[in-house]
This record gives C-alpha cells, structure tokens and sequence, in this order.
C-alpha cells in the first residue's frame, strides 16, 4: 500500500518541481502562466467535474450514509475553520487560501488510493466521495471568497459569483445528468474526459510557477493552521461522524481517506482568479503533498490495522 501512496505522490511531486524549473529558467514567457491559469479555471476543471460525476459508478454503495458523513465533516471542518478566522484575524486573502487548504481535497489522489485498496469497489466509493463533497466545498469556498476577499461583498455579488462560477457550474450539470439518467452524449463524453485530464498536470505546473516567488517563513502561521485542520482535525472528525451514524467498513475507510488528503491544485486556480493569495495557497499546496507522504501511511495503518 505504501508503494500505491508514493507512486501517486511522486508524480504529483514532480510536476510542480518542473513548473518552477519553467518559470525559473524562462522557458515559456511569463505572460503565458496567467492564460494557463484562465484555461484550467474555465474550461479544464469544469470538464474534469462535470465528466466525473456525470460517469460516475455508484451500484452497490451506501451512497446516502457516505454522503451524510462527508457532507456534515465538511460543513463542521468549514464551520471551525470560520471561528477559527474570528480568534486568529488573518488577512482576508490569507483566510481565503488557509480556508482552500483546510477542506478541499486532491481527488486524484483519493480516487487512485481507493482503487489500490479495493478495486473496483474502492472506485466506486470514491465516485461517492466526490459527488458529496466536490459541489459543497466549490460552493463554501465560492462563500468564503465573496465574505473575505476584497473583491466581493454585497449579497447579489455573492449570488451571482455563486451563479457562475464555473467550477460550481460543472459539479451542478454533472449531478444533473446523473440524476436525470441523461448522461453524457456519444463524442462528448470522450472530449470533456480528455480536458479533465488534462486539468491535473497543467493545474501542478501552474502552482509549481508561483513557487518560483514564494516565502515559506512570511506564511508560516496560515500554512500550518491549513494543515493542522486537513490532516488532523477533517480526518477526527470523519471518523467520530462515522462511528456515530453507523457508517463501517470501506465505505467509511474511503471517506476518512478523502478528508485526510492533502489540497488540491484547483486551489490555487481559484485562489488567482477570486482575489486570494496565490502565493501563498501554491506553498500549502505543495508543502501538504510532500507532508502526505508521512501522514496518509498513518490513516491507513490506523484504519486497516
């Protein structure tokens, strides 16, 4: 199992030390990152969503338990992160991206770890995992850019970020297409697959860019806090929700799984287009991959062992 975590992290590693060797060393201009950035916000993460809950394979699942006790971590994890920010006071574009850094998740990873564990099953669960959790933590962190960054404040701004925000947009006409038996058409499906795909790579290089100016030690406080609350507080609190709501076996071994995972690279997207600091969400982003490395081992030998 340990050999399925570190051939899953290792190319995730790879490619944002590659993207700060292309800024570094000049290969692409650098007005050709901010176009990247615009891409993989509009269009690629979209399709990545949309394709994957529309696609998704849910026989055989306790989807209603699973939801249940991902939906009410997140919120609770959300919630904390919320008080947390009255004690603390941090920048409001800090909080954005120590926010993105508590509660969202790299489904990549959480996919091809379920898959390692149980097979096909574990597929299946993680299709779950994400149909419960990807649209509510777009949704929180749409909420939260609009309450604490500089760009948005009044209720119909709030709304209509809400409205179109693309990455909402693609969770929302997936789980449509789900729930409606539609799916997706012949030609269609293939091609938002291929842009989906084609998110996580380009997404890495992009925070591996941002790297290139960022300062660990001026970000010390919020990037521990984000990590504090994923690897430790999101995972506790799944576990306790599970044991109180009944949910056991892989089911609840996927959900621990996916709320223990380091962020995801669509948090820096976000972060650059909404008014966060890039900066500083590229560093979390990077810093929770390599730390879960140590981490994730830790929640998988205490579930499974």
């Amino acid at each position: 199992m340990l050999h399925v975590l570190l051939t899953t992290l290792l190319p995730i590693i790879l490619l944002i030390a590659l993207g700060t060797l292309l800024r570094v060393r000049g290969f692409v201009a650098q007005s050709f990152w901010p176009g990247a950035e615009r891409l993989s916000y509009y269009v690629l993460l979209p399709s990545l969503f949309l394709h994957g809950l529309a696609t998704a394979n849910l026989d055989g699942v306790p989807v209603l338990g699973m939801v249940a006790v991902l939906m009410l971590s997140t919120l609770s994890g959300a919630l904390l992160l919320v008080l947390y920010q009255g004690v603390r006071q941090h920048d409001g574009a800090d909080f954005t991206s120590l926010f993105q850094g508590g509660i969202r998740f790299n489904n990549y990873i959480g996919a091809t770890l379920a898959a390692g564990i149980y097979g096909s099953a574990g597929i299946a669960l993680a299709a779950v995992a994400n149909a419960a959790i990807v649209p509510l933590v777009n949704l929180l962190c749409v909420l939260v850019f609009a309450r604490f960054s500089a760009r948005h404040s009044s209720p119909l701004t709030v709304l209509r970020a809400i409205l179109a925000n693309p990455l909402i947009l693609g969770c929302a006409g997936g789980m449509l297409l789900r729930v409606t038996g539609l799916g997706l058409p012949v030609g269609i499906e293939p091609t938002l697959g291929a842009l989906g795909h084609a998110a996580l790579p380009l997404g890495l290089l992009c925070v591996g860019a941002a790297l290139g100016g960022a300062r660990i030690g001026d970000q010390a406080q919020p990037l521990i806090a984000a990590s504090v609350f994923k690897f430790l507080v999101m995972p506790v609190t799944t576990w306790g929700l599970c044991r109180l709501l009944g949910l056991n076996g892989q089911a609840a071994v996927v959900a621990v799984i996916f709320q223990a995972l380091p962020t995801a690279s669509s948090s820096y997207v976000m972060a650059r287009q909404m008014g966060g600091n890039a900066p500083l969400m590229a560093t979390i982003i990077a810093v929770q991959t390599v730390m879960a490395a140590a981490t994730l081992p830790l929640v998988l030998s205490l579930l499974l062992g």
